[in-house]
């Protein structure tokens, strides 16, 4: 018995023949419509979604109570979120700024129960109970908070974008009894950037305050 050979490759045409091998349009037409039959095949007939409903479902959250410059609030929130999203988003306290979103920069600094905290890596979720005062609790009614009032008087911002987290870690900076020096003063602020450099001032601003202290 013969075995016969087919080859995938047509034979070359005759002189005057059309070829009938396809033609690169032909090859990307087709396997466009193929490719777009199966794709519309799939999601018309489910068994392309895979996993729809686990998308479909809501992401986990939890309830959490937390005190918020001397108000108790409750709330429930997606289990990502930050503080710096829960206080900015759901509470609407913009003073505290969205900067690196990193922990890099300072900007979203507060205090998480008298400690000085970045809120941008600091989830909701485990503050449950937790006391926490940003720049809009500092001041007593009209009377503003010491260090802000010494940021105005030694001209220790330019663009202000840091301001609130600047001040928030002077703040912590000098509950923690850092202030011996302005060389303390700057090891233990390092982590609050100013792009405008205002940083002597800055300085000068925590020292006058702690000597007011």
């Amino acid at each position: 018995m013969s075995t016969e050979s087919v080859s995938a490759v047509p034979p070359p045409a005759e002189p005057g023949e059309p070829s009938s091998a396809p033609t690169r349009r032909t090859f990307i037409a087709t396997t466009t419509a193929v490719g777009g039959a199966a794709v519309a095949g799939g999601v018309i007939g489910g068994s392309f979604l895979v996993g729809s409903e686990e998308a479909a479902a809501a992401p986990p959250a939890s309830r959490v109570s937390l005190t918020v410059n001397g108000t108790r609030r409750t709330v429930t929130v997606d289990n990502r979120t930050s503080l710096l999203d829960l206080l900015r988003e759901h509470f609407g306290l913009t003073g505290s700024k969205k900067g690196c979103d990193a922990g890099a920069c300072g900007a979203c600094t507060v205090l998480v129960d008298g400690q000085r905290h970045n809120a941008c890596l600091t989830l909701a979720v485990r503050l449950e109970g937790a006391e926490v005062i940003t720049i809009e609790g500092l001041a007593d009614g009209d009377e503003l908070h010491p260090l802000q009032q010494a940021f105005i008087d030694e001209d220790a911002f330019q663009c202000g974008y840091c301001t609130p987290g600047q001040i928030m870690s002077g703040v912590g900076c000098i509950k923690e009894g850092h202030t011996g020096s302005p060389e303390e003063i700057r090891e233990w602020m390092s982590g609050n950037i100013c792009r405008c450099g205002c940083y002597v001032k800055i300085v000068r601003a925590v020292e006058q305050t702690a000597d007011r202290k």
